[in-house]
């Protein structure tokens, strides 16, 4: 028998897992532990919603198996939001497929159309399902960078001329996870022209599509005449709607790659329960006060942590959108690294962040800190920081 399984031989250790273990020991042992690290939303999702779960699990025919693409309503009401948000138009039965969250997608995405020894251009640093969910496919990975500017053109013409097999898929992510990293629809234009020219699909992970401030809304490629040839893109309700337990996401946009995942889902699930999509239509359709209400709380959240994290001693440059602010480490700490840093944090000053590295190679010498606590919290971790600092020299 083998000693080590095929696909576990090809996965490092959860480095963002060692710190999340530090923290439940520091918890369990009383202690109190301010934590930035994990984006988890410290707000409900909005009363009507939670209503509509509770009414729709209370009929006796909605606990059987439900549909492995989403119920007919969730999916309609997905491509209306598209309609609205984006004046994109969906075909609810060939373009739009419910997933179990983003990550859920994007991995069953990597499923359905990977082949071992495929190459897949993935941003470093990046969300880690968006390299491991195709290294667990069998597909080898050619890290590109997130900040799009001219460097970013030239890595993607650089694979795709000395990389041998071709690359046949590109995984973009923004507002980018962890960087917070934003584009507008001209690069959105450029690169349906290039995967176009370079026979590419392109994976677009919006997660936080509503999460965007300073009245900048973000895009999506699909606003794109054409991108539906070649692109797919990937939402969750997680931090719009404050869902983020109860993992509903979508996949929209090119046909073919909607079929592709559809299949490979219907063997794997059945669909989420019912109630939570009948629920997740009732957000969809329903006010959307609390999507307001969630940007502005949160770029409050930023905007406090940039200044009392900046009186600290620790400059952190503002995130332009998402939940996270991507932040270099403090002066004195460039040489300890991610891990070592996120560490003594938490030891020392009982606060949690995520260490860079996690994020891929490219991600050491930073750290993702999560605005998922309220204001008070922040400037308490802003004066822990401070005495760290200081105590540090």
């Amino acid at each position: 028998m083998a000693e080590e399984f095929y696909r576990i031989k090809r996965l490092p250790p959860y480095v963002i897992a060692e710190v999340n273990a530090m923290r439940h020991a520091a918890r369990r042992e009383g202690r109190d532990i301010i934590d930035l690290g994990m984006g988890n939303p410290d707000r409900p999702p909005p009363q009507h919603v939670v209503d509509k779960l509770c009414e729709v699990a209370g009929k006796p025919g909605a606990h059987g198996y439900s549909q492995s693409k989403g119920i007919p309503g969730l999916r309609r009401a997905q491509a209306n939001y598209y309609g609205r948000r984006f004046n994109v138009d969906l075909d609810p039965e060939r373009e739009v497929v419910v997933t179990m969250g983003s990550k859920e997608g994007l991995s069953s995405m990597a499923t359905a159309i990977t082949a071992p020894g495929d190459v897949v251009l993935a941003p470093s640093p990046s969300y880690p399902i968006h390299t491991f969910g195709f290294i667990i496919a069998g597909a080898t990975i050619r890290s590109v960078p997130t900040t799009p500017d001219e460097k970013y053109w030239q890595a993607l013409d650089n694979a795709m001329a000395y990389t041998v097999p071709r690359p046949t898929v590109l995984v973009v992510n923004y507002p980018s996870n962890p960087t917070a990293e934003t584009v507008d629809l001209a690069f959105y234009e450029r690169l349906v022209a290039w995967a176009k020219e370079n026979k590419v699909w392109v994976l677009s992970d919006l997660a936080y599509s509503e999460l965007y401030y300073d009245g900048k809304p973000t895009r999506s490629i699909l606003e794109v005449p054409g991108a539906k040839d070649v692109a797919v893109e990937f939402t969750s309700m997680s931090k719009t709607y404050s869902m983020a337990g109860w993992r509903m996401g979508f996949a929209v946009g090119n046909p073919e790659l909607i079929g592709a995942l559809t299949r490979v889902k219907s063997y794997l699930d059945y669909g989420a329960f019912t109630p939570i999509q009948a629920a997740a239509c009732a957000a969809l359709n329903g006010p959307q006060d609390i999507v307001e209400e969630n940007r502005a709380r949160y770029q409050h959240r930023r905007d406090v942590m940039v200044e009392a994290f900046g009186r600290a001693g620790w400059d952190i440059p503002s995130p332009p959108a998402s939940m996270f602010a991507w932040a270099p480490l403090p002066p004195g700490f460039h040489n300890v690294g991610s891990l070592e840093f996120s560490k003594q944090l938490l030891e020392h000053a009982g606060v949690a962040v995520a260490a860079g590295v996690g994020y891929g190679e490219e991600g050491e010498g930073y750290v993702r800190i999560a605005m998922v606590e309220n204001e008070q919290r922040i400037r308490q971790a802003a004066r822990n920081v401070k005495r760290f600092l200081a105590e540090r020299g």
